[in-house]
């Protein structure tokens, strides 16, 4: 077979050409801090040191727009008790999820190769809860960053336990019973952050795993009112300041780990809660809504609880107050927890009732 010279020479120099550009750009990377004014937080967060934001929650997310064909992030992970590994999700140009665990105490993490020259977007979610341990974002690899749009006008608040977390939810890379409990955590596609999304609304995940209005399962010693006040809510520690947030609309998913208790006392302890969010929130709307693991007799305990708790603060004045309960169980997932695709049927049904009333 005769060589075509040409077509060699001109393919040599077309491979040194692309070596040179990779190396070029690769070169040419700048970092950038944590504290960079054009990156955007949303969640419970320590910023103590600006320039390692650490934060404990599930479904705390970072939005940064950059400029390049790919960009590397910096991201430490606690690993707790020496072993626990935090999950996230990272996703580019509002394209498909990709979730992966970290796997240092430092990590370095090169996201989407191969991009265009333009401008582009990535977004970080902490998928694991709070007791995995924190994380913290030490800043990003860039050629520039760039300015994003405001964020959405709409926040929500979830409140709840490890339904709301998205536990058990994934096993796309782990199945049930296998690897540690946190390995089918998945908060970014959990239902809270899916209605978000779908409202084009902020959020917040004030949520965690075991937890109860009055009592807490597997031997926790906290209950929400006790820890709602934290950025750590599942180690009780560091003060959040309520002005960082402040939501249009709070969804209370709680009374999965409380049982089927004495009536009264449930409603007087819901009650009370309420009036404690209203305190910290004056203009929410407040949606009580049901556990969409209950089974059928402590769903209709909850169906009936909910609504003498919204009629009694109806009665005493309270405005702006809601319930919705589910009428069937979500417990494809791991421990009877919903599945992702329980979660995405769950967030649409969310997103017709809050779309109904907040005209949103």
């Amino acid at each position: 077979m005769k060589l075509n010279l040409r077509n060699i020479l001109l393919g040599i120099l077309m491979m040194i050409g692309s070596s040179v550009y990779a190396a070029s750009v690769t070169d040419s990377l700048a970092f950038f801090k944590a504290s960079e004014a054009v990156i955007q937080y949303t969640g419970r967060i320590d910023f103590s040191n600006p320039n390692l934001p650490r934060f404990w929650q599930p479904g705390v997310y970072i939005k940064i727009g950059f400029k390049g064909p790919y960009c590397q992030l910096h991201i430490n992970d606690e690993v707790l008790y020496g072993s626990s590994h935090n999950y996230i999700t990272i996703v580019v140009d509002n394209g498909k999820p990709q979730r992966m665990q970290l796997k240092e105490k430092s990590n370095v993490i090169k996201v989407a190769e191969n991009l265009s020259e333009g401008e582009h977007t990535v977004l970080i979610c902490k998928d694991t809860e709070a007791n995995i341990g924190y994380i913290e974002f030490a800043g990003i690899n860039c050629l520039e960053l760039t300015a994003l749009p405001d964020k959405p006008k709409h926040l929500i608040e979830y409140i709840g336990d490890s339904i709301t977390c998205g536990t058990g939810a994934d096993v796309s890379e782990v199945p049930c019973g296998k690897g540690a409990w946190h390995d089918q955590h998945n908060a970014y596609l959990a239902y809270g952050p899916i209605t978000a999304r779908a409202l084009n609304a902020q959020w917040h995940l004030s949520s965690v795993s075991g937890i109860g209005l009055m009592h807490s399962c597997c031997d926790m010693n906290i209950i929400m009112p006790q820890v709602f006040d934290k950025v750590s809510m599942r180690d009780n520690k560091i003060k959040w300041d309520f002005k960082n947030y402040q939501p249009d609309v709070v969804s209370v998913c709680l009374g999965q780990n409380d049982g089927i208790q004495d009536a009264t006392a449930f409603c007087n302890n819901y009650i009370a809660f309420v009036k404690l969010l209203r305190v910290y929130y004056p203009k929410a709307t407040i949606v009580c809504i049901s556990s969409p693991m209950a089974d059928e007799k402590l769903r209709n305990f909850q169906k009936e609880q909910l609504s003498a708790v919204v009629s009694a603060l109806k009665a005493s004045g309270f405005k702006d107050i809601y319930m919705h309960c589910f009428e069937k169980s979500y417990n494809a997932g791991c421990d009877w927890h919903p599945s992702l695709a329980e979660h995405q049927v769950i967030a649409a049904e969310l997103t017709d009732f809050l779309k109904k009333i907040m005209k949103w």
